[in-house]
């Protein structure tokens, strides 16, 4: 089984990627959110991968935070939602939308999710409500505690995927916060771009690094 890819970025597309590992092209499929905070082709790259064997073949599934990755394992545990239905429901709606529609019963706001009907949002919601409770609070990451919410702490770990230190990554995440386009509301995807822009700043060039 392979856990994660660390490697060059040779291939980018909206629904999927090649990851280059030593000369061998990994090819990954992505939710939208992945794709859209990938950087250029031939960055560096670490993936979070979900490995699904069929009878015939090996599919990889990637995701740059542990927090969508296990959300993608949740959306599988429901019956009638493969990997590739998954993949379409993270890249319909965030974690952090998905979670209080679901909570919710808001069934709506699931069907409108290309390829979610109403008796699969239904059984969605009937079989993970009571699942929630683990995505509650992600897991910190290695290096001391993140701190802030849960979307900061997603934020930050997928700048540290993308390489750069935590520290500076704690620090852009704080600034796009500050920053009034980012406001409490703002999703993964609007907050990562926006701590992304602060780290293209001048003062901040230079500050990939280990993390």
């Amino acid at each position: 089984m392979i856990g994660h890819l660390r490697g060059q970025l040779a291939e980018k597309r909206p629904s999927q990627v090649i990851v280059d590992v030593g000369g061998v092209g990994y090819q990954v499929a992505v939710p939208l959110s992945t794709f859209y905070a990938l950087g250029e082709l031939r960055d560096d790259v670490t993936l979070l991968i979900h490995t699904h064997l069929r009878e015939d073949s090996i599919a990889l599934y990637g995701f740059l935070t542990s927090r969508e990755k296990q959300f993608f394992e949740l959306l599988l545990s429901a019956s009638g939602v493969g990997p590739v239905l998954a993949l379409k429901i993270l890249s319909g709606m965030s974690v952090e939308e998905l979670v209080p529609a679901i909570r919710a019963g808001d069934l709506p706001r699931l069907t409108r999710i290309p390829g979610v009907g109403r008796k699969t949002a239904e059984r969605i919601v009937v079989e993970l409500r009571d699942k929630l409770a683990a995505m509650e609070a992600p897991e910190p990451e290695r290096g001391g505690a993140t701190g802030g919410s849960p979307l900061e702490a997603d934020v930050i770990s997928a700048l540290l995927n993308l390489g750069y230190d935590r520290r500076t990554s704690e620090k852009a995440v704080e600034d796009a916060q500050a920053d009034q386009k980012s406001g409490p509301d703002a999703n993964f995807e609007g907050l990562l771009r926006a701590s992304l822009q602060q780290l293209s700043r001048p003062s901040q060039k230079g500050a990939r690094g280990a993390a």
